[in-house]
């Protein structure tokens, strides 16, 4: 492996945006550089190049019990970076990981801090779970924990009415958005169902996860107000599964599940179609393998996305929603090189030929 002190040389196509593309680029002490140094590379690397790839929706040091220990982490931080994905947005953890900012072979993470569900509305061991006098506080709380991120759960399984309801009033909702955004963070909500979506908007949220309920009615709501999505489609593949187990004691919830899952991409095409923003992540670390972003990519475009929508769904794209640098001068050396153009196949995403992470070469 190079070191970071070394030059490197990549040559080829270097895919600095969608219809921008540059025959090479060098990195020297770490940074990105168009300028032809003095000193000779150490490696030189030829193919088609991206920026590291993006996981917008992860949860590194989490498994399907709660909290991991740190090398359980480490694992999945390594799974995730030999997957090509260099920058993760944690969306909810109850794990304290700062201890990986300071490893410079483990992707970059932005931390939404932990999940704030209603009281026994989710996956326990995982949230802060409180009522909604407790909302702003907690939003307040996570917002200084995090990295300009916070995660609601919008939506969960309502045992008493047997099927996904909304977790939180307006008013409260309102309020802590609000907070959130005092404090420099955004808000993202969980929700898969239909009917938290229109109070979350109209409350103020940044983002949802999934959005698996958005329908014609609150699609034009999304695109009016910017929220944008990461629907996680490789984890809605897992619908029909769950349903079939839940399938006896919630029978509602299970048709609904089902419902959803059948026009998922549907879903995706129509949201994308009217103009919200859509981003690649893959809800890994729950239940879900880490690894997985060139699925999603994958899947965006199975559900109609064009290639390069879907490929800046995970990089360029990706990388500007959350404030980080893609190939750009003096940018930190994140990048990924393939055989082929991945905006030909996206495919060729599951095969990456070199990675590159502060500028030193990782696989």
């Amino acid at each position: 492996m190079a070191a970071e002190s070394d030059v490197l040389h990549i040559k080829g196509r270097v895919l600095v945006g969608p219809e921008e593309v540059r025959d090479e680029l060098w990195v020297v002490g770490g940074r990105i550089s168009y300028d032809r140094p003095a000193a000779a590379p150490a490696v030189t690397v030829t193919g088609w190049t991206l920026p590291g790839l993006v996981d917008a929706h992860c949860h590194v040091g989490l498994d399907a019990q709660g909290p991991v220990d740190a090398a359980t982490a480490e694992k999945q931080a390594l799974t995730d970076r030999e997957a090509g994905a260099l920058l993760l947005r944690d969306a909810g953890s109850p794990s304290d990981t700062r201890w990986v900012d300071d490893r410079a072979d483990l992707p970059r993470i932005i931390r939404a801090g932990r999940h704030i569900a209603r009281t026994r509305r989710y996956i326990r061991n995982y949230a802060h779970e409180i009522e909604p006098g407790d909302l702003t506080a907690y939003v307040r709380r996570e917002a200084r924990r995090g990295d300009g991120w916070v995660k609601l759960v919008g939506d969960w399984i309502d045992r008493e009415a047997g099927d996904l309801a909304a977790c939180w009033p307006k008013g409260a909702l309102t309020e802590a958005i609000a907070a959130a955004h005092e404090e420099g963070a955004r808000v993202t909500a969980h929700c898969f169902a239909e009917d938290s979506l229109t109070d979350l908007v109209e409350a103020g949220i940044d983002c949802v996860e999934h959005a698996t309920g958005l329908t014609e009615d609150t699609i034009p709501l999304f695109a009016e107000h910017g929220v944008a999505i990461v629907p996680t489609l490789v984890n809605i593949a897992t619908f029909p599964a769950l349903a079939a187990g839940g399938e006896a004691k919630f029978p509602r919830w299970a048709d609904h599940l089902r419902r959803l899952h059948a026009r998922r991409h549907d879903t995706v095409r129509a949201a994308y179609d009217a103009g919200i923003p859509v981003f690649a992540g893959t809800d890994a670390g729950g239940s879900l393998a880490h690894g997985l972003i060139p699925d999603e990519v994958a899947e965006l475009a199975g559900a109609g996305l064009p290639a390069t929508a879907a490929l800046s769904a995970a990089t360029w794209g990706a990388r500007a929603w959350l404030g980080r640098d893609g190939l750009t001068e003096g940018a930190s050396a994140d990048l990924v090189v393939y055989d082929s153009d991945p905006r030909a196949d996206v495919r060729v995403l599951a095969a990456p030929r070199r990675i590159v992470l502060r500028g030193a070469v990782v696989g």
